[in-house]
């Protein structure tokens, strides 16, 4: 199976960004984790990230055909990007969305998806095991 890992806005910063909510591990260890999580499992796994939105489309369609699942953290997009959403549900790839802090208790506009009901789960507030979760989730076919 070969997954594609999607990142949004500012999540390249992570280990600097607000570590007391996100946590001390960097991107590229996200991207390690979730590597060599997927290899263990004979799985591949593609990280991208953007602070994009038109980026985080174009990459969300070119996985038509290519990708048997999506893990998606759209961060701030999550809250307002219909577009998005529209691309998630034009392509015929599942896809979970996962946060690393649990949006449902925090401010409250970041407590609305607007993405999540493209996905076929949501896993919040797990740190970078959400993602692993993830690739379980679709590996099983949900």
């Amino acid at each position: 199976m070969k997954f594609l890992i999607i990142n949004g806005p500012n999540l390249n910063l992570l280990g600097s960004r607000e570590p007391d909510i996100y946590g001390t591990g960097t991107y590229e260890t996200l991207c390690r984790r979730v590597q060599d999580y997927a290899a263990a499992h004979g799985w591949e796994a593609d990280c991208f990230q953007s602070n994009h939105e038109g980026v985080i489309i174009d990459t969300i369609q070119q996985a038509a055909g290519v990708y048997d699942g999506i893990v998606i953290n759209p961060a701030a997009y999550t809250h307002y990007s219909y577009a998005i959403y529209d691309a998630l549900r034009a392509v015929d790839v599942p896809a979970v969305e996962v946060h690393l802090s649990n949006i449902r208790q925090r401010e409250p506009f970041r407590q609305i998806s607007v993405t999540a009901p493209a996905c076929r789960g949501q896993i919040v507030g797990h740190g970078f095991d959400g993602y692993l979760e993830a690739l379980v989730l679709l590996a099983e076919g949900l």
